[in-house]
């Protein structure tokens, strides 16, 4: 595809709550881009997104597939890269991995339940990324339905400037089309021909001053972004089409506004007006800045602009494993162009990879291409080592882009093959499903021996057990779930440690002067701040990365109960070395025994997840429900109004009080209630509740 086309490709993502009908809308897509010849519903597990087979038994979305078709609007023909999102929280890696090779996304709402606590969690993440949204509220047949209302909540919870560009004809069961407030025209659907087909009619009569009264709203607010439009709206002169769509354009790109379309997918009404807006508002490859990278060997920032010319640039955001395939890895070229055959170059690797074969997309049938240019997606097999967040470049010209960070895992459990001749299948399918998910870590329990698996949460390693037991068809035992708690110091300690060895021949020698403490609160590279201030040679420069060395080492292995150490920082303040007997491999053992003699004087405490979970409860299960997160040890931080008088309740609560709380809740509420988790933060225990956790981990108790 050469370069004068890519002002007509849109690189989109859906992004919503769990029901808002996300896949749904991506399948109406695929149908009127006449990709997909028989509309699959979510509810009876067709839809062509939902690739996954657990994905369609749950009716959610995990794994963001990419998908392209093309639409015509204005006589030219778009080319548009769906990006499916997943809604729920123990996915938040998917959807912060899709949103950062995004240059758009399509907010979407449900019209009866409005913004929920994911859509906010959606919104924060597409703000880190700057990625321009346009929102669009489904669901407009359903009771309860109100697109106005939801366009208010945007504002008060999301702080958006929302900008409506339709309103509804009809609600609820109702619910016949819409108005076009550019157009000035009423789009009404037919039921019988699928919402393939609509007629373009006058504004109802009983509609017509609510529309001239949105225009007017909308008309403002897009003069803000052309002063020509401004001069012409004071004037009340006579305003075209193309001019408004110009303005606001440039109002969405800029994350100014956001313009709101309204639909319902399910009932085939909507989804064309939100494609011709999706290619008329959203930004292009060319309109968004130039990709920031750092050069390898300079360690220069460099950046690469989306043209053909520059030199090849691209960033792996997803792996999957295709049954028939391979490994199949999903990246966004950036510059340049990557092409069938050919080698790329990975710096975090230092190797060369050949990329055997390219595809695009259509739901998870490949179509072969001979490369993927600049501003594009694709998808390439052939790859050896990859991972999630690796950049892809030309060997003589190294870029490394800004990849991506994901949060440590909070649950753990053991598991096992529940026949004994399936050890090594349970293994190659646990490292596959690792380099997947970065959000998903497998590691072995050095006493016990036993593999652990660790998550964002129940529902994220339900579904890998289930993934192991269809695609890899391992069946498994699983044991209870275990918080994954960290260690810290929050007092100093200071000593000089000496390691000494005399074994005839030359020995081992190493002195140093160390200060442990809490790292700083502005320091955000890792858990190790080391600090060396060692003046006059005392310690050779080349010993000095061996002592950080050995401290980083310790982090692992916290002294209370070994758990992972966090947030320590270590001051070397003087020593001594022997000419002879001292080595890096001294330097590092004595680390290794300054951690374990300074780190019981520190004040060592052990530090559990902390959740951010949010009720949606009917008011009078409002008295049950803070009561039970008040005895789970769970701090209420507030309370609100919800839609149609459910009031939600947000709260921090620890993790470990947490499991089985679905259960629980629909226990309480009669199943009336709806909640959600996320990881918030570690924060420190209780000396009661820590002498629990590590009686049980050391199966002793001292505390120190």
């Amino acid at each position: 595809m050469a370069n004068r086309d890519l002002h007509l490709t849109r690189n989109i993502g859906i992004m919503a709550h769990i029901d808002a009908g996300k896949t749904t809308t991506s399948e109406r897509i695929l149908f009127y881009t006449g990709k997909t010849h028989k509309i699959g519903e979510v509810h009876d597990g067709a839809a062509t997104m939902d690739w996954m087979a657990q994905e369609q038994e749950r009716g959610i979305t995990i794994t963001s597939a990419a998908t392209t078709c093309n639409w015509t609007w204005n006589n030219k023909q778009y080319k548009i890269n769906l990006i499916d999102t997943p809604g729920h929280v123990d996915f938040t890696a998917e959807v912060e991995r899709s949103l950062r090779v995004l240059d758009g996304a399509i907010a979407t709402y449900s019209a009866a339940d409005g913004v929920q606590p994911q859509s906010e969690t959606v919104w924060r993440q597409a703000d880190k990324y700057n990625v321009p949204r346009i929102g669009y509220v489904n669901k407009m047949d359903r009771s309860g339905a109100d697109f106005f209302e939801t366009v208010q909540q945007m504002k008060d919870i999301l702080g958006a400037n929302p900008c409506p560009i339709q309103i509804p004809i009809g609600a609820e069961e109702n619910f016949k089309g819409l108005v076009d407030l550019i157009k000035m025209k009423a789009i009404l659907w037919h039921d019988e021909t699928m919402g393939a087909e609509y007629d373009i009619e006058d504004i109802p009569a009983d509609l017509v001053d609510e529309a001239n009264e949105w225009r007017e709203k909308m008309v403002e607010n897009a003069a803000n972004f052309d002063d020509d439009l401004m001069e012409k709206y004071l004037e009340g002169a006579e305003i075209s089409e193309e001019q408004l769509i110009a303005a606001i354009r440039k109002g969405t790109i800029a994350m100014e506004i956001t313009p709101m379309l309204l639909g319902s997918s399910y009932k085939n009404k909507g989804v064309q007006p939100l494609l011709d807006y999706t290619c008329a508002f959203l930004p292009s490859p060319l309109d968004t800045e130039a990709i920031v990278g750092s050069n390898p060997d300079t360690e220069e920032e460099e950046d690469r602009k989306p043209s053909e010319d520059e030199p090849t640039s691209a960033l792996a955001f997803k792996i999957a494993t295709d049954p028939f395939m391979g490994r199949l890895v999903f990246f966004r070229v950036y510059s340049g162009k990557v092409v069938a055959g050919s080698y790329v170059y990975n710096p975090r690797s230092g190797k060369k990879e050949r990329i055997s074969r390219l595809f695009q997309m259509n739901s998870n049938k490949e179509i072969p291409m001979e490369s993927i240019d600049a501003g594009d997606i694709g998808a390439g097999v052939g790859f050896k080592d990859i991972r999630t967040g690796d950049t892809l470049c030309d060997e003589s010209k190294p870029i490394v882009l800004e990849s991506m960070t994901f949060p440590d895992t909070v649950i753990s459990i053991a598991v096992e093959p529940k026949s004994q001749a399936d050890v090594a299948k349970l293994d190659n399918g646990l490292a596959k499903l690792a380099e997947e998910d970065p959000t998903f870590t497998v590691r072995t329990d050095e006493q016990s021996g036993q593999t652990i698996i660790s998550g964002m949460g129940e529902l994220h390693l339900d579904i890998i057990i289930d993934r192991l037991k269809r695609e890899f068809k391992v069946e498994c035992n699983q044991g209870k779930p275990q918080v994954n708690y960290k260690e810290a110091i929050i007092g100093t300690a200071q000593s000089r440690e000496t390691y000494k060895k005399q074994s005839g021949g030359r020995g081992k020698f190493a002195c140093i002067d160390v200060t442990i403490g809490p790292k700083d609160e502005d320091y955000k590279d890792g858990d190790l701040q080391f600090i060396n201030e060692v003046k006059g040679g005392n310690i050779p420069k080349e010993f000095i990365p061996s002592v950080e060395k050995g401290f980083k080492d310790c982090l692992a292995n916290g002294v209370l109960g070994g758990f992972p150490m966090t947030g320590m920082k270590v001051t070397l303040t003087d020593g001594s070395f022997h000419p002879v007997d001292s080595d890096q491999l001294s330097f590092e053992l004595v680390a290794h025994q300054a951690f374990k003699v300074l780190c019981p004087k520190a004040k060592p405490v052990l530090m559990e997840p902390i959740m951010k979970v949010e009720v949606v409860t009917p008011e009078e299960n409002m008295g049950d429900v803070i009561g039970d997160l008040n005895k789970r040890r769970g701090m209420v931080q507030g309370m609100e109004e919800g839609r149609s008088g459910a009031r939600v309740v947000k709260a921090m609560v620890p993790l470990a009080e947490m499991f089985g709380y679905v259960t629980a809740l629909r226990t309480i509420t009669s199943g009336r209630a709806t909640s959600s988790m996320e990881y918030d933060h570690h924060a420190p225990v209780s000396t009661a509740i820590a002498k629990a956790v590590l009686d049980e981990q050391n199966g002793h108790s001292e505390l120190l």
